[in-house]
């Protein structure tokens, strides 16, 4: 006998569906905020503990089974001693914004940071001062701020050219620009192994090509040698850039549409009806 809508639309089953919905959402929540650290591997050691422990109690492999049951719950006291850092930071992040209202609307100073990278990058390709400066997008870069040295300063053209100043404290290392401050100098950022990198680049070109393939960063390079402009983004490098070039990719990547301020209800939508229309 065929179920009419009558009986779907139900306010248990609008409940059960939006408990899912409310579930999903703070997984992915987590899952971003924990992007590009070291807590995603820990976190793949738990999927696959729970895996293990259903094949387990599937087949009827007992004893496997009560051992991955023990590792279970002796595992939430230690998740919370091993992931101390993310949940502070996820406090900390949760504290500072609003639960309510979420302002979108960041393109001023986003145009500011741009003018400023365009300010430091001119004066430094022109005098061959080397530069390595990362932008972060999407993907957390927690794990190697934390080898910086902190100035949660604000973007200026001439903050960064003191910076990458040869011979001075901090020119060494890069630069990590987080939620359009400079968040730490002298960070170091992993190298990379490709044979694709021409010989001719050093080790700030490897830096920047390393990060661009474990995270979604934008970076940018002023070579020492040649003053040339290279940006750097999921694994592929844009070489030898006018400015024309780094500026409309700048924009590109940093610059969103205007949108509206957002209640919390809202992005929860916007971030389902993403999910559910994902080709």
């Amino acid at each position: 006998m065929p179920i009419s809508w009558g009986e779907l639309l139900t306010w248990r089953n609008a409940v059960n569906l939006l408990d899912i919905f409310v579930v999903w959402y703070f997984i992915y929540k987590l899952i971003m905020l924990i992007r590009g650290t070291k807590a995603v591997q820990l976190f793949k050691g738990i999927v696959i503990i729970i895996i293990i422990k259903l094949v387990s109690w599937g087949i009827g492999l007992r004893t496997v089974s009560f051992i991955m049951d023990q590792v279970i719950n002796w595992g939430v006291i230690a998740a919370v001693i091993i992931f101390q850092p993310e949940i502070r930071r996820g406090l900390e992040h949760l504290g500072r914004g609003s639960l309510f209202v979420k302002n979108r609307s960041q393109n001023v100073q986003e145009n500011q940071m741009i003018a400023g990278l365009d300010k430091a990058i001119q004066y430094m390709s022109k005098r061959r001062i080397g530069a390595l400066m990362t932008i972060q997008l999407n993907t957390g870069l927690e794990d190697y701020i934390e080898t910086g040295i902190e100035l949660n300063a604000e973007i200026t053209g001439e903050l960064l050219i003191n910076i990458f100043i040869p011979n001075t404290p901090l020119h060494d290392g890069a630069v990590i620009i987080q939620n359009d401050k400079i968040a730490v100098a002298a960070a170091y950022l992993p190298l990379s192994d490709s044979n694709l990198i021409p010989k001719e680049l050093g080790t700030r070109h490897r830096a920047a090509v390393g990060i661009s393939e474990v995270t979604d960063a934008l970076t940018i390079v002023v070579s020492e040698e040649t003053g040339g402009v290279m940006i750097t983004q999921n694994s592929e490098m844009m070489r030898d850039l006018s400015q024309e070039d780094y500026l409309k990719i700048l924009k590109r990547e940093l610059l969103k549409p205007e949108q509206p301020n957002r209640n919390l209800f809202q992005e929860f939508i916007e971030v389902v009806t993403k999910g559910g229309t994902k080709k």
